[in-house]
C-alpha cells in the first residue's frame, strides 16, 4: 500500500526484510566488484582498471615514466569511483618485486619493501606498464573482450581483459570479501606454462598428473615449502596450509671474523623482515634463544642477508631449529582458491583453474580470429570493386568524366558493374597512382593473400581442435618469454620439531636426594674451587634427607634409574626441570618416573644411545653380586617413535636384603673395579661375566669382609685412573695400574686407608680424560675442583683433604666431568637447521 506524505509516496517495508535486501547488495558489491579476482584474468576490477587506463594513456615499456597520481586521477575520474588511496595501493602492490611473481608495473622511485617501509606518495613516483603486462591486454583492439559502460555511462570499459598471461596462478591474489576471502600463492610461470600445454594434450590429465609440471607455489621471496602434502591438499581442493621455511646457513668463524654466524638470505612470502630482526631481538633480550650476541641486517642491492653473531661455544644448528620454532622464520601460508567464476564465487583447484584459463583462451582467440575474418573479408569485398574497376578501366574513366556529380558517377558505377556503394564509393577515391602496373600487381597480391587468410580463419573456427592448438602454440611462445628459474624450493617431507631438535647441548649435574628429590642445572654454575674447600650450597634438603647421587651428563643423554627392585626406567635428561638457582630442592623423583610402592632409585646413569649390540650394561648390587647383559635388551624402553616407555623393564633379580648400588656401561674387552666402604677393591676382566638375559640374576664379583658392603663399581678403561673420596673428604688418585687384574669372586686389594681421620669409602670413581670433578655431601654443599688439585698416591695411603665438610655433615656422592663432543650426536639433529643445498629448482 502506498501513502501519500509531505516528503512524497511512500511504501511501506519491514524493516528485516529491507535490511536483508540492503545487506545482501552490499556483500556483492564487495564480492564481485571489489574484493574478488575474476578465475580468467585473475585481477580484482581495480587492478583492470589500472593496467586499462595506463594501456589508454600509452604509459608503454618503451615509453617514458608517467607521474602516478597522474594515473590515480585518470582511473578515479572515468572508471573507479572510490578512494585514491585505494587506487595507488593496488597500484603500488603491481610493481614490488617482492609481492608478485611477474610485476605488472614498472615502477620508478620508492614503491615500499620487504621491511614494511610505505611507498612514497603518488606525486613523487612514476610508472608505466612492463612487457610482461602488455601480454595481459594483448589483442584488446580485436574484439576480444566484452565492453560496459562506466559508473557515468559516459564511457566503457573492458569487463574483462584478455589476459594471454595466466595471471591469477603466476601473480596469485589476495583479498577479503564479505562472508569469505582469497589466498591464492603465485606459481612459477614456466611450471604454469608446462601444466597449461599438458592439459589441452591431455584433458583426462589428473591433479596429480599435473603435479609433476607444477610443482608448487613459487614465492617471489624463495625459500623452502617444508612438505608436498600441504601443496597436494592446496591443489585437490583448493584449500590447504602450505609451511615455507626462511633459507639459512651457517658460517664457521674465520681469520677475518672470529665468530660463528647464522646468515638468513631468503624469507617467507608476506614475512616482514623488520619485525622479524625485532622479534629476534626481543626473544634474545628475553633469553628465550641464548647464544646469540647480536643480530643485525646487511641487506643491500645484492640481495638479502640478516646476520647473527653466535656467542663462543653456542650450537648453531639448535639455535637455528629454535628460530623456525619461535619466529616467523617458519610460516605458514593458508592456501583458499576462490574466484569469481561467471560472476560467482567459487572454489576451485588446480585443474579447474587451468581448464576456465584454456577456455577463456579459446573464446579470445575466436573472437580474435572472427574479428580478423570479418575484417579481412571488408577488405577483400573492397578489391572486389578494385578489381573489376581496373580490369574495365577506360569505361570506368568515361563513366566518371561523363557524370554531372559524385551521386550520379557512384549510381553509374553500381548499375553498370554490378557493385555496391561501398564498393563503388572505394573506386571513387581511388588514386589515380593505384593505376600503374605495379600498384595493380599488388592489389592481386593483397588479394589473394586475403583469399588464403579468409580460408585459415574459417578452418580454424570450424574446429576447437585447431583453437587449442593455437592457445598452446601461444603458450609456447610466452613460456619462452617469461621463462625463470624456480625461487622457492619444495622438500619431501614436514620436518615437527621435535624436543631434541630444540635443545641446546650443554653439561649438567643431575642430583638425587635418599628421600627421592631429582634436579638439574648447568654444570658451569659450580665455580671451580681449590683442594680442601668447602663448596657452595647445592639444594635445601631436611636433616633426613641426604643427596645419594650426583651424576654430570649431557642435556641429551637418557637417564636410567635402576632400583632397589632390580627394575630400569629411562627419561630424558632435557625433560627434567632446569633449576637456575642452584640451592632449590628439585622435584619428586615419583613425578618423573613410574616408580612403585616402596620402590626406590639405587643408582642412576645417562647415556648416549641404548641400541649399540657392542656395549653392555654392568650392575653391581651392595652385597657385591653383578651382572653383564647387552645394551641393545634395553632398547625397548624407546618405543619406535621415540617416547619413552613409562612402565621401565625388569633388568636384574635382585635378593630381599640386597640393592643394586651402581651401573655402569663397558665393551668387551674392559676390566671392572669394584671398591668397598672399607676402602677393599677388585679388578678382573668382564670376560669374565657371562651375558645374561634381563630377568635373570647377578653372580659373586667380590667376596666380601663382614659388616663390609660395596660402595662403586666402575668400567676400567686405557690410561685411567681410580679416585676414592672417604665421607670426610679426603681423597685420593692412584694411576690403575697398580691394580693387577684378578679372578671374579677374590678377596680383592686395598685401595684406602680407612681410618678414623678419613672415615669409610663414600664414593670412587675411574677417571679418564675429564679435569673436573663434582663432589657433594650428605647436606647438599656441592664443591667442584680440579683434578691437578689431588695428589697421586699409592694403592694404600689415605689421600689429601679435597673437600672439608661442616660440622655433622659427610661425603655422600661424587662425579667426573665427562668430555662430550658434538660431532658424535644423531645426524638428524645435525641436519635439521642445515641450508637445503639440493633445492628442487629448474
Amino acid at each position: 500500500m502506498v501513502t501519500k506524505t509531505q516528503y512524497g509516496y511512500v511504501k511501506p517495508a519491514s524493516l528485516e526484510e529491507e535490511m536483508k535486501k540492503s545487506y545482501l547488495s552490499y556483500a556483492m558489491s564487495v564480492i564481485v566488484s571489489r574484493a574478488l579476482p575474476d578465475v580468467r584474468d585473475g585481477l580484482k576490477p581495480v587492478q583492470r582498471r589500472i593496467l586499462y587506463a595506463m594501456h589508454d594513456l600509452g604509459m608503454r615499456p618503451g615509453s617514458s615514466f608517467k607521474k602516478s597520481a597522474r594515473l590515480v586521477g585518470e582511473v578515479l575520474g572515468k572508471y573507479h569511483p572510490h578512494g585514491d588511496s585505494a587506487v595507488y595501493e593496488a597500484m603500488v602492490r603491481m610493481a614490488q618485486d617482492f609481492s608478485l611473481r611477474v610485476p605488472l608495473v614498472d615502477g620508478q622511485g620508492n614503491f615500499g619493501s620487504v621491511d614494511g617501509d610505505p611507498p612514497a606518495a603518488m606525486r613523487y613516483t612514476e610508472s608505466r606498464l612492463t612487457r610482461e603486462a602488455e601480454l595481459m591486454l594483448a589483442n584488446l583492439d580485436q574484439d576480444t573482450v566484452d565492453y560496459s559502460e562506466n559508473f557515468d555511462g559516459t564511457l566503457e570499459e573492458p569487463a574483462i581483459l584478455p589476459a594471454r598471461l595466466p595471471n591469477l596462478l603466476v601473480n596469485g591474489a589476495t583479498g577479503i570479501a564479505v562472508g569469505m576471502a582469497t589466498n591464492i600463492p603465485p606459481h612459477n610461470p614456466t611450471e604454469v606454462c608446462n601444466g597449461i600445454i599438458h592439459l589441452i594434450e591431455n584433458p583426462e590429465s589428473t591433479i596429480e598428473e599435473l603435479m609433476k609440471y607444477i610443482k608448487g607455489p613459487d614465492f617471489p621471496t624463495g625459500a623452502t615449502i617444508m612438505g608436498k602434502e600441504g601443496i597436494k591438499n592446496a591443489f585437490e581442493t583448493g584449500r590447504g596450509q602450505i609451511i615455507v621455511r626462511a633459507t639459512a646457513s651457517v658460517e664457521e668463524a674465520t681469520k677475518r671474523s672470529s665468530k660463528m654466524k647464522i646468515v638468513v638470505s631468503e624469507l617467507p612470502y608476506q614475512v616482514n623482515k623488520a619485525s622479524l630482526v625485532e622479534k629476534i631481538a626481543s626473544l634474545i633480550k628475553t633469553k628465550r634463544l641464548e647464544g646469540i650476541s647480536e643480530i643485525r641486517d646487511e641487506s643491500d642491492r645484492k640481495g638479502m642477508r640478516i646476520v647473527m653473531d653466535l656467542r663462543s661455544g653456542a650450537q648453531a644448528l639448535v639455535l637455528l631449529n629454535n628460530l623456525y620454532k619461535y619466529t616467523p622464520m617458519q610460516s605458514s601460508f593458508s592456501v583458499n582458491m576462490i574466484a569469481l567464476a561467471n560472476g560467482v564465487p567459487k572454489l576451485i583447484n588446480i585443474k579447474e583453474s587451468l581448464n576456465y584459463y584454456i577456455q577463456f583462451r579459446q573464446e579470445v582467440i575466436s573472437r580474435k580470429f572472427k574479428f580478423e575474418l570479418k575484417k579481412a573479408k571488408a577488405r577483400c569485398h573492397i578489391l572486389d570493386g578494385y578489381r573489376v574497376a581496373i580490369a574495365n578501366i577506360d569505361e570506368v574513366i568515361d563513366l566518371i568524366r561523363s557524370s554531372q556529380d559524385v551521386d550520379e558517377a557512384k549510381t553509374q558505377l553500381i548499375s553498370k558493374f554490378s557493385l555496391d556503394a561501398i564498393q563503388a564509393q572505394a573506386i571513387l577515391e581511388m588514386q589515380l597512382r593505384r593505376l600503374a602496373a605495379l600498384e595493380t600487381q599488388k592489389i592481386e597480391d593483397e588479394y589473394q593473400n586475403l583469399q588464403e587468410r579468409i580460408r585459415y580463419y574459417e578452418e580454424q573456427l570450424a574446429d576447437p581442435h585447431k583453437i587449442l592448438a593455437v592457445v598452446s602454440e601461444e603458450t609456447q611462445e610466452m613460456k619462452k618469454a617469461l621463462r625463470g628459474a624456480r625461487r622457492t624450493a619444495i622438500t619431501g617431507t614436514v620436518q615437527e620439531f621435535t624436543r631434541e631438535q630444540l635443545e641446546a647441548h650443554e653439561q649438567i649435574v643431575v642430583t638425587l636426594s635418599e628421600n627421592g628429590y631429582i634436579k638439574r642445572i648447568p654444570a658451569d654454575t659450580y665455580r671451580n674451587q681449590h683442594r680442601g674447600g668447602k663448596g657452595v650450597v647445592s639444594m635445601n634438603i631436611k636433616d633426613d634427607d641426604p643427596v645419594k647421587h650426583i651424576i654430570v651428563c649431557d642435556t641429551h643423554d637418557t637417564l636410567l634409574f635402576f632400583t632397589n627392585k632390580g627394575r630400569v626406567l629411562a627419561m630424558r635428561c632435557f625433560e627434567l626441570r632446569a633449576d637456575i638457582a642452584r640451592n632449590t630442592r628439585g622435584v619428586p623423583v615419583r613425578n618423573v618416573i613410574s616408580l612403585a610402592e616402596n620402590e626406590t632409585v639405587k643408582s642412576i646413569i645417562g647415556v648416549n644411545s641404548l641400541k649399540r649390540p657392542d656395549l653392555y650394561l654392568v650392575l653391581a648390587t651392595k652385597n657385591a653380586s653383578i651382572k653383564k647383559v647387552q645394551m641393545n635388551k634395553l632398547s625397548s624402553l624407546i618405543t619406535e617413535s621415540g617416547q619413552i616407555r613409562r612402565g621401565g623393564l625388569i633388568v636384574m633379580k635382585v635378593k630381599n636384603d640386597d640393592e643394586v648400588v651402581s651401573a655402569k656401561n663397558c665393551k668387551e674387552d674392559d676390566d671392572v673395579m669394584m671398591v668397598t666402604e672399607n676402602g677393599k677393591s677388585i679388578r678382573f676382566a668382564i670376560t669374565d661375566i657371562l651375558s645374561r638375559s634381563r630377568q635373570a640374576g647377578g653372580v659373586r664379583g667380590m667376596l666380601l669382609d663382614k659388616k663390609d658392603k660395596m660402595v662403586s663399581m666402575d668400567v676400567v678403561v686405557p690410561e685411567s685412573r681410580l679416585l676414592v673420596i672417604s665421607k670426610n673428604g679426603y681423597g685420593k688418585l692412584t694411576d690403575l695400574s697398580k691394580y693387577r687384574p684378578q679372578k671374579r669372586a677374590g678377596s680383592g686389594l686395598k685401595t684406602m686407608n680407612v681410618t678414623k681421620k678419613t672415615g669409610t669409602v663414600a664414593a670412587a670413581e675411574v677417571i679418564a680424560g675429564s679435569d673436573e670433578v663434582y663432589v657433594i655431601s650428605r647436606k647438599a654443599q656441592v664443591m667442584r675442583t680440579s683434578l691437578d688439585e689431588i695428589r697421586k698416591t699409592g694403592r694404600v695411603a689415605q689421600g689429601v683433604r679435597i673437600f672439608n665438610p661442616r660440622p655433622g655433615d659427610y661425603v655422600s656422592a661424587m662425579a667426573c666431568m665427562r668430555e662430550f663432543k658434538y660431532e658424535d650426536q644423531p645426524e638428524q639433529l645435525k641436519l635439521v637447521g642445515a641450508k637445503l643445498m639440493n633445492k628442487e629448482k629448474e
